[in-house]
């Protein structure tokens, strides 16, 4: 079922998360505390005493009720920070004794948080791994919520646009490439005149999901990749210099003339960055845009547990790098108001929340990814029941 924001409520919504969004150069994907992007607004619609959980209303609108204050503290991947931040201010605008807090704190903190109990939910760009979820004593479940792609985005004079084959990249990042005017960079790119200009990588210094997803794909494409370095959210690079966070990333690249470093698609795309076209799995060069990365969402199927490693997709139009991003919710509740206010927080993002994705950069589930996620999470609650027809 599918509540809606009052059109005043949501109004102030949009122009207060214009600002948070802009003007503070997006929320990071990163380890450690991160300033978080929350606003506390509570809307003073009028509601019941009912003590049931769903209240229909006129034009077919559902209102939750909760019988009590319900205050849900989430942490994890900045990637999707930018967004659950959105969604999660629209909801607690939109409901009376809701408020829903997210803090940025990167994939691993996120998971180390939820695993710890110190939060509501967490939220991670790499799905759980078999050990990972064996420690929660409570349970999980792993729900897709959006996806978006990890770009390659660079500062490089007089070069808006790039192809790198596979092969390249990989060597750039293992420190086998050192200039741009190398000729393999410049067989890739044939009309552009590249400098003489030493490369800077630019890397992760915190532990983040940003990189395993990455790292993941370079193991998949390289055997030297994968036998030098290998994947995870954290990793030893070869060369290069790091930065805190996807913010941290896209300033470093900004101010460092012949900088490439791996960010998420939105943060480099608000900040201008010129972002490379990518060699996929078909042989193609693909540029990192909406219709790319559905055109991989497309080539995937997600198994009944929700968990897929997009490491190669296959697909002619298949961008390469391309991620969901997981929240991760608890099988059981002590708080039966908690579980219900996630529940239709989650329905919201299933719904409407959708619709706000490509807004930000991110790309929309699937219907059939929404209706799988939607099965799993109304599990939470056995007082809520989630619609998303």
């Amino acid at each position: 079922m599918v509540f809606r924001m009052p059109l005043k409520a949501s109004s102030l919504v949009l122009t207060g998360l214009s600002a948070v969004v802009l003007g503070l150069s997006l929320v990071a994907c990163g380890g450690g505390g991160t300033p978080t992007a929350t606003t506390d607004t509570t809307d003073t619609a009028e509601t019941t005493d009912s003590a049931t959980t769903d209240a229909a209303s006129s034009g077919g609108a559902v209102d939750l009720v909760l019988n009590e204050q319900v205050n849900l503290v989430g942490a994890g991947a900045s990637f999707p920070a930018p967004l659950y931040q959105r969604w999660f201010q629209d909801v607690s605008s939109g409901t009376q004794n809701l408020q829903v807090d997210y803090q940025s704190v990167g994939s691993g903190a996120g998971v180390e948080r939820f695993t710890q109990g110190l939060v509501d939910f967490g939220a991670s760009d790499v799905a759980m791994k078999d050990e990972e979820i064996a420690a929660i004593n409570r349970g999980v479940y792993m729900l897709p919520m959006t996806a978006g792609s990890i770009v390659l985005a660079y500062n490089v004079p007089d070069a808006p646009e790039l192809k790198l084959s596979r092969e390249v990249y990989v060597d750039i990042l293992l420190g086998n490439i050192t200039n741009w005017n190398d000729e393999r960079i410049t067989a890739d790119n044939p009309d552009v005149t590249l400098p003489d200009l030493p490369i800077t990588v630019v890397y992760r210094s915190d532990g983040s999901g940003t990189t395993g997803v990455f790292t993941m794909h370079l193991s998949a494409i390289s055997e030297d990749w994968k036998n030098s370095v290998g994947e995870g959210k954290t990793v030893q690079w070869p060369v290069g210099v790091g930065a805190p966070k996807n913010d941290g990333v896209t300033a470093q690249i900004q101010q460092t003339p012949g900088a490439i470093g791996y960010v998420e698609y939105g943060f480099a795309n608000t900040a201008g960055l010129p972002m490379a076209s990518l060699e996929n799995q078909s042989g193609n060069f693909i540029k990192p845009t909406a219709d790319s990365a559905s055109a991989t969402l497309d080539a995937v199927t997600l198994p009944e547990n929700l968990r897929e490693f997009i490491t190669d997709p296959q697909g002619d139009q298949s961008y390469p790098i391309v991620t969901y991003t997981w929240l991760l919710a608890y099988q059981n509740y002590d708080d039966p108001e908690k579980a219900k206010a996630l529940e239709a927080t989650i329905e919201y993002a299933l719904t409407e929340g959708q619709n706000i994705s490509g807004e930000l950069g991110y790309i929309p589930l699937p219907p059939s990814v929404v209706q799988k996620v939607a099965a799993q999470a109304d599990k939470i609650s056995p007082d809520y029941q989630i619609n998303v027809q």
